[in-house]
This record gives structure tokens, sequence and C-alpha cells, in this order.
């Protein structure tokens, strides 16, 4: 019976901190200011490609190529900065890389359950207990955390272990399999142009992973054509251009206001007509009316879908890993509002509660496929759930 107490007693704790906790439906939309003389530049030093008639405002609608000496543009200070990395940054291994990005989870996860092993002389209750008090405080989540303890009492129990230091390849090995053993990767089409949808709340790191997504494509000399889908703000539209042009690739756009349906649909047509490897498009990401979120959503699909019937290839959903639980409560919308495939998963380095990674995984049944893990534009790596079991918990 006290066993069943104490879980009952975790999920009247759990009910309170989420009524306590209210989803943030909406991050504060990003404030950025761009200067009246960048925005406007002189139209005579931009090279204009009118390669679709659109179904309304035609001359607003263009390709942009970076403009020379676009270099000036860089130095722009923005909300979402992107380092140019090191020489020496360069020479740091995948695996290096990543540990040093999870730093402040490995101490919080990792660190914490070290230093419960090294003080345990026997695998008891408490040992458990204490165990998932750490997972859920790391952001793994109540339900999540308990069946990862259910599956290394049964481990222990199983193969009769007795030393403690024993347990942590157990907990290792339970983490990879909620996370499943296998990295999925981006789904790129036989067909060009691949079409990737990028959805997630106005804050979370959608503008910069979409041009850390780009610039990971251009390196593999694929052409690169952004859209400029979220039409309900100037700052998203003018950001999304000073980022197309440090990263070296062309940007489709409508101006504020218009029709993104009609910006998907020109961008689709660029695309096709310039023979682009990959097209991403980007989209608002307001959830004060979940309503229109989704009626806007569905719009674009079905103008995606009517272009190109096997796209989208890929909706991936940015979420911020510092919000926590609330990132779950944000993805369960937007997989409401449209089929997501894949998750990327931000700022990953500036968060102790890297267990959202898990939580993620487990509760909505969605493969991570990108973490960010660092301000500099090549910090967006493929998520590996083995190196991820691995990073947290060795330094």
């Amino acid at each position: 019976m006290a066993f069943f107490d104490k879980f009952k007693k975790k999920k009247e704790t759990q009910e309170d901190f989420e009524q306590t906790h209210p989803v943030e439906e909406a991050l504060e939309e990003e404030k950025i200011e761009v200067e009246a003389d960048c925005a406007e530049q002189d139209s005579a030093e931009k090279e204009k490609d009118f390669t679709a008639k659109p179904e309304s405002e035609s001359e607003l609608v263009y390709i942009e190529k970076p403009p020379a000496g676009s270099e000036s543009v860089g130095e722009k200070e923005t909300s979402d900065e992107i380092k140019l990395p090191s020489p020496e940054k360069n020479k740091k291994g995948f695996l290096e890389r990543f540990k040093v990005g999870l730093t402040r989870t490995r101490q919080n996860i990792g660190g914490k359950i070290d230093t419960l092993i090294k003080s345990t002389r026997k695998i008891d209750e408490d040992f458990f207990e204490e165990l998932e008090d750490i997972l859920i405080q790391a952001d793994v989540g109540m339900n999540t955390s308990i069946e990862l303890v259910d599956k290394i009492r049964t481990a222990v129990k199983k193969q009769k272990i007795n030393d403690p230091a024993e347990v942590t390849d157990l907990i290792k090995e339970a983490i990879r399999e909620i996370l499943d053993t296998e990295e999925v990767p981006l789904n790129i089409a036989d067909e060009k142009p691949t079409v990737i949808l990028v959805v997630g709340v106005n804050g979370a790191g959608k503008t910069t992973s979409i041009a850390k997504l780009a610039n990971r494509f251009k390196k593999q000399d694929k052409r690169v054509i952004l859209a400029a889908g979220d039409t309900f703000r100037a700052a998203a539209i003018d950001q999304l251009q000073i980022w197309a042009d440090r990263v070296g690739v062309e940007l489709v756009k409508h101006q504020e206001g218009a029709d993104p349906g009609a910006v998907v649909f020109d961008a689709i047509s660029a695309a096709k007509a310039r023979k682009a490897d990959i097209l991403i498009i980007d989209t608002a990401g307001r959830l004060q009316n979940k309503a229109n979120l989704m009626k806007e959503i569905s719009k674009v699909r079905k103008v995606i879908e009517k272009e190109i019937p096997a796209a989208p290839h890929e909706v991936l959903l940015v979420l911020d890993a510092t919000t926590g639980q609330n990132a779950i409560s944000q993805a369960k919308i937007f997989k409401e509002a449209t089929g997501v495939s894949g998750i990327i998963l931000t700022k990953l380095d500036g968060t102790a509660k890297g267990g959202i990674v898990i939580a993620v995984a487990r509760e909505l049944s969605i493969p991570v496929k990108m973490v960010g893990i660092g301000e500099g534009i090549e910090d967006l790596r493929e998520f590996s759930p083995s190196v991820f079991a691995q990073a947290i918990f060795e330094s």
C-alpha cells in the first residue's frame, strides 16, 4: 500500500504543478529592430528574378540573390545571433561538441545520478525513489520517469545486480530504448524539390533553425530556397532576409499581411523553375487563436500538396528546450494542427533540464531529428539517441 500511496501522491503533485503552471500558448514575439536604411535598400542593388506569376501582388514577389557586400548586413544585431564557427571549434569531434553542449544537463542528470550511485551501498526501493526524483526534476516527466525506473528495477532483479555502479549502464540502455536506438534522418525526396515546412511558436528559435538548416544543405552542395510564410510580422520577414543573405541562399517573400498561401505558391513555382534541391518554408507561430493557427497551416499544406502531391516531405516542429514541459503542450497543439514528422529541439545547451528530450520522444511519439547545442551556425546537429545517452553521463 505504501508504494501506491507514493504513486498517488506523485500524481497529485503533478496535477498541482500543471494547474499552477499554465501552458504558455504564445511566447513573447521576437523584438527585432531593422534600420530603415537596411530594409529599404536601393532597388538597383538587388537582382530581381520573377520566376512565377503569383495569384496576387505580383509586383511584390521576387527571389532575392544575396547582394554584393552583404557582409554589412551581418553587422546588424538581431535577437537570434548566429556565430560563425572558429577553426578550433571545427576541429572538435561530434561527440565532444555534443558533450560540451550538454554540460548543464550532464551536471543535472548524470552528475546527480553519479552522486546517488556513489553514496548507495544497497540497491533498494529508496534508491529507485531518489533516481525517479532526479529524472522528474530534469523534466523527463512524471510518467516517463516512472517507466524508466520500472525498466531499471526489472533489469536489476533479472540480472541479480548488487553493485550500484553497474546501474549506470542500465540507465543508459533504458534511455536509448525510449528514444529508439536508431537515428531518424531528414526525409529527402527522390525528385526535386524536397519541401520542408517549419512550424513553431515565436521565440523558439525557428528562424535561426531555418538558417542553420539552410547552411547545412548548402554545404552539401544543395540549391536552397527559403519562403517567408510568416507574413503576419514584418520583423519575421526582415529577419529571414538577413539570414538568407548571410547564408547565401535565395528568399521568396511578399509584403507584411499577404496571404501565406500565395507566398508558398510562388516559392514552389520558383523552386521548380530554378531546379532547387530544397525548399524550406517558414510559418506563423501564433498560438493565441488555435483555430486560426490550424486554418492557416491547413491552407498552406493544401497549396503545397496541390503543386507537389508527395509534399511536404518533412514538417519540422521547433521547440525551445528551456521551456521544459510547456514544450510538450505546444507540441500537442501543433501535432493536432498538422502532421508533425520530426522535432528540432533548440537551446539544449542553455538548460539543465535536457531530460525534455526523453519526454518529447516518449509522450509525443515524434522523433527528435535535430538539436541545437550552441549559437554557432554549425551547432544544429542530427540527433543521436546513443550519443545523447552517452553524453549526459560522460564528460
